[in-house]
């Protein structure tokens, strides 16, 4: 899998360039002005990690953040995102140094935190762990990305495009799926 950054506008691939994929390149990636949205025109996947932030005008798009840009477990906010609102775009977003990587090896952090913060004896927090993380761990960022992409096309048969965010500089490229 390749990066394909967008850097100026004729970097945007013809085939979303008059898209609201393309919008959103022009907004985030390229500081265009923004325009005035009263309906949304996207639903962005992303994860929930705070390092990342989107410059996107208000209105201009549904955002769910899960763990990961894990869509599995929201799938009815993205049937309502399509259903009422005749969203026919989804962008989904991975990031590098993502926590739902290699999830196991934080078992024992994670229990440890639900037994400091949360008041949780240890039973309890490393149930709720390994009920859990399996649901939620990814092997490889982009490759989730890129699957769960292919994923959301076979379900609801719209455009769904994986990006990736690199969390050194802010930059969103698109992932080349060839």
């Amino acid at each position: 899998m390749k990066l394909i950054k967008i850097t100026k506008e004729s970097d945007i691939p013809q085939k979303y360039f008059s898209s609201p994929v393309g919008d959103f390149l022009r907004y985030n990636n390229l500081g265009f002005p923004f325009k005035k949205y009263n309906n949304a025109e996207l639903l962005i996947g992303m994860c929930m990690d705070n390092r990342k932030h989107l410059n996107i005008p208000d209105n201009f798009a549904y955002i769910i953040r899960t763990g990961g840009a894990n869509l599995r477990y929201s799938e009815f906010k993205v049937s309502y995102a399509i259903a009422i609102s005749k969203i026919r775009h989804i962008i989904l977003i991975a990031h590098n140094h993502c926590g739902m990587v290699n999830l196991v090896s934080k078992k024992d952090l994670f229990v440890e935190g639900l037994m400091e913060v949360a008041l949780w004896d240890r039973e309890r927090a490393e149930s709720h762990f390994l009920n859990y993380a399996p649901m939620f761990e990814i092997d490889n960022e982009i490759e989730f990305v890129i699957a769960e992409a292919k994923r959301l096309r076979g379900k609801y048969n719209i455009t769904v495009v994986p990006m990736f965010y690199n969390v050194e500089n802010g930059e969103i490229s698109l992932i080349d799926e060839e």
